[in-house]
This record gives structure tokens, C-alpha cells and sequence, in this order.
């Protein structure tokens, strides 16, 4: 191989890369399109779930908590807390339950304030969590304690 590149040389490497890479991210493109309908949850998606979200983001949830890894690592994961904690039958009694009953006043417990949440606000943080636990996350977490 010669000391130096010729002129020719790095001008075909640099369109040979270019059309290569180009090519590559068009099919990446091709196929991320045709694989989101698979994996759309929209229809799921309520007036209820809008809400929650809202509520999820007014008292700063992720700021403690993570959902689908991304958030603080303070609190648990919630992903998958609608399926650890009862599922369609009991979850949304007991987030009421739970969020009623903050703080917990148990010694070397990491403690959720107490948000005075209305039961309405608790019913739709439930459905949003329920939506989130829809979402195809590739089995994340990797544990069911989250």
C-alpha cells in the first residue's frame, strides 16, 4: 500500500462511503416505516391516558421514578407496575390506596410526598401507567420489581 493516498483514491472512498452510507440509512428508514404499525398503540390512547400524562408531568413523577428506563433511578420503575400490582381487577384501587397513604412512615424508606391527589387525577395517572404498560419496551425492565 503507498505512503499516500492519490487524489483519485480518496475521492472514490469518499463517494464509494457517501452512496454506502446513504443507501444504508434509506433502507434503515424503509424498515423502521414499515415495522411502527406493528407496534402503534394509538388506539389505546384516551382522553384519560392525555390526563395522566398530565399528572405525570405536573408533579415531576420522573423526577424520581423511571418509566421504561428513562427518568431518576431514586424510586422504582413504573413500567411495569400495572402488571405487578393486580392488573385490570386491582390496580387502580391500589394506586389509590397507595398515593392515599403517603408518606409511609417507615424508617430507612426512601418516602413519595403526598401529592393530594383527587381520586379523578389517581384514576387517570392509573390509566396513563396502564398505557404504558402496552408498550412494547422489548421486556423492559429486566426484572418484574422494575
Amino acid at each position: 500500500m503507498p505512503d499516500k493516498f492519490s487524489k483519485s483514491a480518496a475521492r472514490n472512498i469518499y463517494y464509494g462511503g457517501s452512496v454506502f452510507f446513504i443507501l444504508l440509512f434509506l433502507a434503515l428508514t424503509f424498515q423502521t416505516v414499515n415495522a411502527l404499525p406493528e407496534r402503534d398503540n394509538r388506539e389505546l390512547l384516551t382522553e384519560a391516558v392525555a390526563r395522566g400524562k398530565d399528572v405525570w408531568e405536573r408533579n415531576n413523577c420522573i423526577g424520581c421514578h423511571t418509566l421504561m428506563g428513562e427518568g431518576a433511578y431514586y424510586a422504582p420503575e413504573l413500567a411495569n407496575v400495572f402488571d405487578r400490582r393486580g392488573g385490570e381487577q386491582a390496580f387502580t384501587q391500589f394506586l389509590k390506596s397507595w398515593m392515599a397513604a403517603q408518606p409511609l412512615e417507615v424508617p430507612n424508606r426512601r418516602k413519595i410526598p403526598q401529592f393530594h391527589l383527587t381520586e379523578q387525577e389517581v384514576e387517570d395517572l392509573a390509566e396513563f401507567l396502564k398505557w404504558t404498560s402496552k408498550i412494547d419496551d422489548n421486556d423492559w425492565p429486566p426484572n418484574i420489581e422494575g
